[in-house]
């Protein structure tokens, strides 16, 4: 059966619109089983000045540490210390608002945060998720929202289910009208649940729409992993490309109200998700008419990236002919590259753009600070999406 998420909401001491459950002190004593007592344990707790607080329970712990990729500051880790009662503390801040995974590293193991019941998942892992408010356009405010469904299907391209996330707008539900259709892909390491936990791609939608600066759309969401994460090179067929075309997009199609031609689909994705993106958009001249890569581009285009060097014929000589055809720029309404000029592939995507320029597409590029981190991708996103189907 899906299953539909949904989102509990407190008021936290803020006086921007919510984005984070509101804890209580940790400085407390509680009863334990047995009627003795122990350090009452809350984690995260996010103040209103935006300083985050995380703590942990692990009295016998020699040495625990904070990490998280995008969370300003920490880097490889912040160190965590211990109070009497062997709770492990570290406070950081202020951080931008956003949403943020985290972990800790207890002596040498990484585990997810016991008090935190928000996650996000990755291809191979889960993090512990944390929220903090103060965002215009990406925190849950008091506007209609739409609903994010995990899908289970079966693709019989590879032979197995699979699973993907679906966005609907607000009123799908309770109306019989037809939507464009807008695929959003994730990056290495990756998983479906992405874009929209650590991502916000549902409540960035909801706001758009809102404020009537993005058509109401459904945005599929779908795992652009088939197997283990790995950077290396695979010989044979792509077998996310045979799964989407063979696959996803029929099922989106034969059970979602929406429209099935070029000008009502859009595709866009970030690292590996825009090089998918491409690899879909330039083979399938007749399928997209809003193409979106963020922090990406051809791989090895520029000599580096996600594989290394290319072997044996270019991309570009192996699409010459969609490349320089009439059926890809027929209908062709945006090409949107964005990156951050701190990116490790900036050269990549500058690199993609001119090759697509040469050809004759007309590519809107844009270079933003930052790196390749979700900072970012959640901003592109919330830009992207209001120049689609209009």
């Amino acid at each position: 059966m899906n299953r539909l998420k949904t989102t509990v909401v407190a008021t936290v001491a803020v006086t921007l619109a919510v984005c984070v459950l509101t804890f209580t002190p940790s400085a407390q004593a509680q009863p334990g089983r047995g009627g003795q007592r122990g350090p009452r344990v809350t984690s995260p707790e996010v103040a209103a000045d935006r300083h985050v607080t995380f703590r942990i329970l692990a009295p016998k712990a020699e040495a625990v540490r904070l990490s998280g990729g995008d969370i300003p500051g920490v880097g490889q880790g912040a160190e965590m210390t211990k109070d009497p009662n062997g709770v492990w503390e570290v406070t950081l801040g202020p951080i931008g608002a956003g949403a943020y995974r985290y972990n800790f590293n207890v002596d040498g193991v990484s585990v997810i945060d016991p008090r935190n019941p928000a996650t996000s998942e990755s291809n191979a892992n889960t993090w512990s998720l944390v929220c903090v408010p103060g965002s215009e356009f990406m925190d849950t405010r008091q506007v209609p929202h739409g609903a994010v469904a995990e899908v289970t299907y079966w693709s019989a391209s590879l032979g197995r289910f699979r699973r993907m996330h679906v966005y609907t707008p607000p009123g799908y539900e309770s109306g019989q009208a037809k939507y464009p259709v807008f695929y959003l892909l994730h990056g290495a390491s990756d998983s479906d649940d992405s874009w929209t936990s650590v991502g916000r791609a549902g409540f960035i939608l909801d706001n758009l729409i809102a404020a009537g600066k993005a058509k109401p759309m459904v945005v599929v969401m779908p795992a652009g992993h088939t197997g283990p994460f790995t950077f290396g090179r695979r010989s044979g067929v792509d077998e996310f490309t045979k799964d989407f075309i063979g696959d996803i997009m029929p099922h989106v199609e034969k059970n979602y109200r929406v429209y099935t031609d070029k000008a009502h689909r859009a595709i866009a994705g970030l690292s590996m998700g825009g090089a998918q993106t491409l690899n879909l958009a330039i083979p399938y001249p007749d399928k997209f008419a809003y193409v979106g890569v963020f922090s990406s581009g051809i791989f090895g285009i520029a000599g580096g990236g996600p594989g290394g060097a290319p072997q044996g014929p270019s991309w570009e000589d192996q699409h010459k002919d969609k490349l320089d055809g009439a059926a890809l720029k027929d209908g062709l309404r945006l090409v949107w590259f964005a990156t951050g000029k701190d990116d490790f592939l900036v050269q990549t995507s500058r690199a993609s753009v001119e090759m697509l320029k040469k050809h004759g597409l007309d590519v809107v590029y844009k270079e933003t600070d930052g790196a390749h981190t979700w900072i970012n991708w959640r901003d592109y996103l919330n830009e992207f999406a209001p120049q689609l189907f209009q």
